[in-house]
């Protein structure tokens, strides 16, 4: 298969736990977030991973460490008391660390101003909840600060100050990052951090539930939030409107705390009217002459509102062949691709297109997934494939012109469903385009499907979108009922194949399903 080098538009994104070796890159970030307050002593830093190395998190932006966090985990019934920062973080050294607690404490958080703007906070407060979801604790508790308040300290009390930035009244960068990412602001504790001359001392006490917390027998369950796009294509005039469409709808799915946003098959013939009289292969590959401005474009709406992206399709060029291509742009900067392998007589006579030869599946923070571009899904090996390396969740970006194309797209989904124990994902386009003479007319009716039986939802249909209007449907998918389901279900297909009487032989691996 032909190749096209990404490299040059992946940023690699990720949080890992910190080490002893980082010490001098922590205090620098430190140094520059907080202006008035003393980094981390190498002792108190080193004490915090003797004691708790799980929640000692940093995040790298291309190798750089450019953000911090800490934490501890404690008692909620004595943290949600008023107390003072040197007492809760143990004078930095978080030896009063309880492991039988029941509250995680972030006791730090620092972005280097020069990554701020990227959302890189976010990506460790996730990473917090996530300790506290592995650690089936109740929630998590900050004190935080309120750096704005200096500037309104003669004119208003911290209870007044913190009410008006919840009513968006003022505006605190910290307290407003806070509050987006779910907290809610307790009380304010006076005298908290004396140093802290930008916050006058104060600092709020906020909480953050966890909504996933059960009772010590009920708990663990492994979930995926998708927000899947019914997409309009409508008239531009750049790729900037361009852009502005996609990113409305990324902001959408990163809004609702989304893992993974889902956009229709051959998003980009959108810009055709961009590319003047071109038609045919011609104007596929006026299309594919965008590929670095669509590269960038979901790398950086992956990475800045932190969900996972597969960005539709895009006809790309490839040893002067054309390739249709559903990219996979993950929240850590990563980017992968599948090939469209079942080319339909009107893509290989219009555009040209190449089918391709390889079922990929992914790694991702939420599982293993797969992408089947529309066609695909009609060819039930293919899934199965994707299901025998290990994917529990398919996303099929579809574009179809008439009901008819919809439903055979719709309910092949359904039964790939059914045969292999997993979910589909599908999102289509609506909308016309008449001053094309390809893909000009579009017809959807975007759904998450599920198997048919007592554990997943009526008509196997987890949620579905109004036909041929623009929206999105979110809807979140329990991993584990489908592992249950493959072993407990009324039918399990997956096991009672006849492979006695018929398998399925795979060059890729040379393996036999």
């Amino acid at each position: 298969m032909p190749d096209i080098d990404l490299s040059e538009y992946e940023r690699s994104v990720h949080v890992r736990r910190l080490r002893a070796g980082d010490y001098d890159a922590v205090r620098a970030v430190q140094q520059k977030a907080f202006q008035t307050i003393d980094p981390w002593t190498k002792e108190e830093f080193e004490s915090q991973l003797r004691t708790f190395p799980a929640g000692q998190l940093g995040v790298e932006y291309d190798d750089d460490l450019v953000g911090v966090s800490a934490s501890l985990i404690v008692v909620g019934d004595e943290a949600q008391t008023a107390h003072e920062f040197e007492d809760i973080s143990d004078e930095g050294s978080i030896r009063n660390h309880r492991q039988d607690g029941d509250y995680l404490y972030g006791i730090d958080i620092a972005i280097d101003p020069e990554f701020q703007g990227k959302r890189l906070a976010r990506r460790l407060y996730d990473a917090r909840k996530d300790i506290c979801r592995r650690q089936n604790l109740k929630g998590m508790i900050i004190g935080g600060r309120i750096p704005g308040y200096s500037a309104h300290a003669d004119a208003m009390s911290p209870e007044d100050y913190a009410e008006r930035v919840e009513q968006r009244l003022l505006d605190d960068p910290v307290l407003n990052a806070q509050l987006a990412n779910g907290f809610r602001v307790r009380r304010i504790m006076h005298g908290y951090m004396p140093e802290d001359v930008q916050s006058a001392g104060h600092a709020t006490l906020m909480e953050w539930t966890n909504p996933e917390y059960r009772q010590p027998d009920m708990a663990g369950s492994r979930t995926a939030r998708l927000c899947v796009v019914q997409y309009e294509m409508r008239q531009i005039l750049s790729f900037g409107d361009f852009a502005r469409q996609c990113e409305f709808f990324v902001s959408a799915g990163s809004d609702y705390r989304s893992d993974f946003v889902l956009f229709p098959e051959l998003l980009t013939t959108q810009l055709l009217p961009l590319v003047g009289h071109a038609r045919g292969y011609e104007a596929a590959r006026a299309i594919a002459a965008y590929t670095p401005d669509y590269l960038d474009l979901f790398t950086d709406l992956a990475i800045r509102y932190n969900v996972n992206i597969v960005g539709g399709t895009h006809l790309t060029v490839e040893d002067d062949a054309t390739y249709n291509v559903a990219y996979l742009f993950g929240r850590n900067g990563s980017i992968d691709r599948q090939y469209k392998i079942h080319v339909t007589p009107s893509e290989a006579s219009h555009w040209g297109v190449t089918g391709g030869d390889t079922v990929q599946v992914f790694d991702t923070d939420r599982g293993k997934v797969a992408i089947l571009i529309c066609y695909d899904i009609e060819f039930p090996e293919l899934a199965r494939i994707a299901v025998h390396k290990g994917a529990e969740l398919i996303f099929v970006p579809s574009n179809t012109d008439m009901r008819s194309g919809h439903l055979r797209v719709s309910r092949c989904a359904m039964a790939r469903c059914i045969e292999n124990h997993i979910y589909v994902a599908q999102a289509g386009a609506i909308g016309n385009l008449p001053s094309l003479d390809a893909a000009e007319v579009h017809y959807a009716q975007s759904a998450i499907y599920t198997p048919s039986d007592i554990a997943f939802d009526r008509d196997g249909i987890a949620a579905e979108c109004t036909p041929n209007t623009e929206m999105v449907i979110v809807h979140d998918l329990n991993l584990d009922t489908l592992a249950r389901h493959r072993f407990e279900g009324t039918t399990r297909n997956w096991d009672d194949r006849r492979t006695d009487l018929y398998r399925l032989h795979v060059r890729d691996g040379n393996a036999e399903i």
